[in-house]
């Protein structure tokens, strides 16, 4: 089990980790992203890897 984060602070909008999750985590609301869908999260880190602003986190459980 993953639990993926956004720091809201630090996210920029770029859209990013919503265009590349392979699973649909990630929605854009209000210009930043947030997780909408964490229980999906494979933990692929396609996420983290995308996210030039290190808003996006992810833990394993």
């Amino acid at each position: 089990m993953y639990i993926v984060a956004v720091d809201e602070g630090k996210c920029e909008g770029c859209e990013e980790c919503a265009n590349n999750c392979p699973v649909s985590v990630f929605e854009m609301k209000a210009g930043k992203a947030v997780v909408v869908a964490g229980d999906s999260c494979e933990g692929c880190q396609t996420c983290t890897s995308v996210c030039s602003s290190g808003a996006v986190t992810l833990t394993e459980m």
